[in-house]
Order: structure tokens, then sequence, then C-alpha cells
């Protein structure tokens, strides 16, 4: 098979800016793909080129297939690649993108398929030897009465959690706490559920209320080799949504025995369904007993994969572009080890203080940190626009480090030097998080937030006059009287200067 030459990017946002930065690097053409609300998107001006699709509804532009092959054609491809979210799981969209002589950087539709109904990939993770969480899973077809659902839910024992078949992401999933609430949450997580995924099946899991969530990076190739390349612990979430994600885990550096179990779990699942390409395998595990259960697998690039870069010196997207050539792995099992400690925080336009509510509207202004150890994964950039019909992610901040303490220091530093303005941002959520006892401990669970920033509020803003001073400062304004020095107790108050300022001058 040819190398890819073209590469038509079939998303937008931090994960289109990330793959056009990769494209550069592999001498391959990025083109680009915008609705009329990304008309002026970052994307589509690093683009090598840029195709319009249709309308801001995601329907009518990123989820329209047709439109997105017709931008192939139009543009003179070899390859699709979907990033993360929309059509990166969407088994349809993968076997149209070949059925069109295209290449598909991603898994095959059959893989997808298999594991993106969650009852299938339970069903074959049993099959292949890998523990699942204790659960009740209705056979195709089938449509228990209340009744089985309220015995099984029984007999699993109170939390449960009824989970969407179709999907992830924490659509269609509710933890359901007594009996009295089960057939509410089976409703409402149907409607969600034939909302999100066209598809209203559910099912039930043994819910661990204070798990930790740790996943493992795979990857396979068409020549028969499948590896794993490490864990991330994504355990810091709010409604089953990842915020910070790290590696390795605080939790398996204590306990390498169970890093190996589980990173032979990972295998073992990949192989079970013929994996190629970039996927996720995804664990829970239980902090007191360390039973590990298989979760899901994402089949494709995840959101979090910088931390793997970090710490392996991968490249992950260049790998991508390689096995979906056709090459096998350039690397094996022998050859990886992790080095220092990576750590992701994901910025977001939302506000933490009233239910992560996200927000929109013009980027006054939006300035990151460049400094040793620290890679900015951005989206938008000051003038931009955030629209409300996407994702509100505006950016990843990732730091690298010696070790676990160097990196939560650099962390915190970095997004201390992050600046946006214009929308409300989780920037100082996040630092919060960082600075918490559990998590500078590494024994923070999925109950972090929950439990300790449910009535979080962002620190009071400096004082007025305190910045008033601080921008006069900036600007160079103090001392720049010549008729006569102001007093040293006014040397800082813009408003004593004499120096015939006037509203509308430069």
């Amino acid at each position: 098979m040819p190398p890819i030459r073209a590469l038509l990017i079939a998303n937008r946002g931090e994960i289109a800016v990330r793959l056009i930065r990769a494209c550069r690097e592999a001498d391959v053409r990025a083109i680009a793909v915008y609705s009329d609300a990304d008309a002026g998107a970052l994307h589509a001006r690093l683009a090598d080129r840029a195709v319009r699709l249709g309308p801001a509804a995601p329907a009518a532009s990123y989820l329209n297939v047709e439109r997105l092959l017709a931008a192939a054609r139009e543009a003179g491809v070899d390859a699709v690649h979907p990033g993360y979210g929309f059509l990166s799981e969407n088994a349809n969209f993968a076997a149209a993108v070949r059925a069109a002589g295209l290449i598909f950087v991603g898994p095959s539709a059959e893989a997808m398929r298999l594991m993106g109904s969650k009852t299938e990939a339970r069903a074959r993770m049993q099959a292949a030897g890998v523990p699942v969480v204790p659960g009740f899973q209705p056979q195709l077809g089938d449509t228990p009465p209340p009744e089985a659902w309220a015995a099984a839910a029984a007999a699993l024992g109170y939390p449960v959690l009824v989970k969407a078949a179709g999907g992830g992401g924490g659509r269609g999933m509710r933890v359901v706490a007594s009996p009295a609430d089960l057939a509410a949450a089976l409703d409402s997580a149907r409607r969600e559920s034939a909302g999100a995924f066209g598809d209203p099946a559910v099912f039930l899991e043994k819910y661990l209320p204070r798990a930790r969530h740790i996943e493992f990076q795979v990857f396979g190739d068409d020549h028969g080799h499948v590896i794993q390349l490490g864990e991330r612990e994504c355990s810091v979430q709010r409604r089953h949504q990842k915020v910070i994600e790290e590696a390795p885990s605080p939790l398996l550096e204590a306990h390498p025995g169970l890093r190996a179990a589980m990173g032979q779990a990972a295998v073992a699942a990949a192989q079970a369904v013929g994996y190629t390409n970039a996927g996720t395998v995804e664990f829970i595990v239980d902090p007191d007993t360390l039973a590990f259960y298989f979760l899901e697998m994402n089949t494709r690039l995840q959101v979090e994969h910088p931390v793997t870069e970090a710490v392996t010196g991968l490249d992950l997207v260049q790998l991508q572009l390689r096995v979906a050539a056709g090459e096998a792995l350039p690397v094996t099992q022998a050859d990886l080890a992790a080095r220092g400690h990576a750590l992701e925080c994901r910025l977001y336009a939302e506000d933490p203080a009233h239910d992560f509510l996200p927000d929109a509207g013009p980027l006054l202004a939006c300035a990151f940190p460049s400094a040793p150890g620290v890679r900015i994964d951005a989206g938008y950039a000051t003038g931009d626009v955030v629209s409300p019909h996407y994702d509100a992610l505006l950016a990843k901040l990732i730091v690298h480090a010696p070790d676990r303490a160097a990196a939560l220091a650099r962390a915190e530093a970095a997004l201390a030097a992050t600046t946006i303005l214009g929308v409300t941002t989780n920037l100082a959520f996040l630092r919060a998080l960082l600075l918490h006892p559990e998590f500078v401990a590494g024994t923070a669970t999925t109950r972090l937030i929950a439990e300790h920033f449910a009535d979080w509020q962002p620190p009071a803003p400096p004082p007025l006059a305190f910045l008033a001073a601080a921008l006069a400062d900036h600007l160079g304004l103090v001392g720049l009287s010549v008729a006569a020095a102001p007093a040293p107790a006014a040397d800082r108050n813009p408003w004593a200067l004499a120096d015939g300022f006037r509203i509308g001058g430069r």
C-alpha cells in the first residue's frame, strides 16, 4: 500500500489542529472541513486546504457522511482520519470510507461494531478471559419485564449502574441507589440512549462508587502484532467525563504486578476482535481489593493520548498513519518503557460553579505559557468564537517532568500562566483539583469531584483598584510625568499622574 500523501480530517477544534501538526511533520497534505459556524476557525486557517461542509448543525456538517465523502473526492485525498467524537466510532462511516476506495485511519468496521455495542463487548471479553463487571444483560431482542430488572438489581446489590448498550461518554448512564429509583432510571436512560445513539437498549452493572479508572493504550497492525503502550489514570471525572489524566497511574506504580495483569488483559481484549490501529481498553479497579474489570474499548484515538506520547516518546498519530498505510508497527513490547510522569488538564468553556454549564462567545484573549515540559494542544486563538453547537473543549494543557511531584508543580504553574478572557472557563477549577490533598497523594477516585467540589466557587477577583494599578504598571503609565515626579505614596496611582492623558488618545 502506498504511503498517505493527503489526509482529510473529518473533525474540528483541538483534535483537527493536532492532526494538521502531524501532517506537517509527515509531509502529508492536511485537508480540513468546516461548518458555517467554523468558517474562520483555527483548524480551517491552518490546513493546506479547507472544504465547506454545510450549516452549523452537526447533522448537516460534521455528521454528514455523504458530504464528508464528497469533500474527500473534491480534495483528492488518500485517507480520512475521524479524530475523536462525531463519526470517529461509527462503523458505517468507516465502511463507507473504505468502500469509496480510501484509507480509514482507524480499526476495521467489524471491530468497531463489536466493541461499539457494550453488551457484545462484554460477551467477547468474557469469552477471552478478560474480567468484566458483574451485571445483567438481556439477550438481543429480549425485553425483560420490570420484575426481572428488579430481581437482577437486587442480586447485584445496590447501588447499580444503568448503561446504554450502544454508546458511551456518560450518555444513557444512571446510578441507581435504591429499588425505588430503578424504574425511572431505566426509562430515562433508554430515552437518552435512543436520542444519542439511535438505540434504546440498556443493561445493568454493579456500581463501584469509589473506583479507580485506568485505561491502557493498545495498538495493532495488519501483520498480527498487538502491543500495549502503558496505562493512563483517568479517575478525576465529572458526570463520567474525564477532567485530568496522567501516566503512569499512581495506583499501579505501587502495584507493578497489577499493572502487568491489566496490560496482558488489554492485549487479550484487542486480540479478541482482531484489532488494528490505535485503541484504548478501559478498566475500573477496586482500590481496596485491587480487583479490576473491563469497562469498554474506545475504537479511536483518545483525547488524552498526549500523556502516553510524553512518557513513551512516541507520536501516536504518526503511528496511526503508518499502520493505516499497511506498515508494521516499528516498535515491539520489549522496546517500550515509561519515562517520567505526564499530566493532561482539559480546559473547557464552562462554569464549574453552576453545574458545568457550557459557555460560548468570542475569545477576547487566549494566551498559553511556553515553557520546558509544557505542551498546549489548542483549538482556538485570540479572536476566535466558541460556538454553542459543539463540544466546549478549548485546549489541553499537557506537562511532562521527571517525577509526579515535579509534574504537579509544572501543571499548576502552567495553568497559573494561562489567560482566557471572553468566556467562563474551568481554569481555576483545574488548579483547585491539582492542589486537593487526595489528588496530590495519588489516592483520588472517581468520586473526588462529587464528594469534595459539589459547592465549589471560584476565588474572588482582585479589587478594581488593584487591577487598575497593575494595568497602569503594565502599560508603562507610572512615572511618565516630566513636570514633577509624584510623591512616593502616589507613584503607583495612575490617577495621580499629571501627564495630560485624555480618553480616546493613544
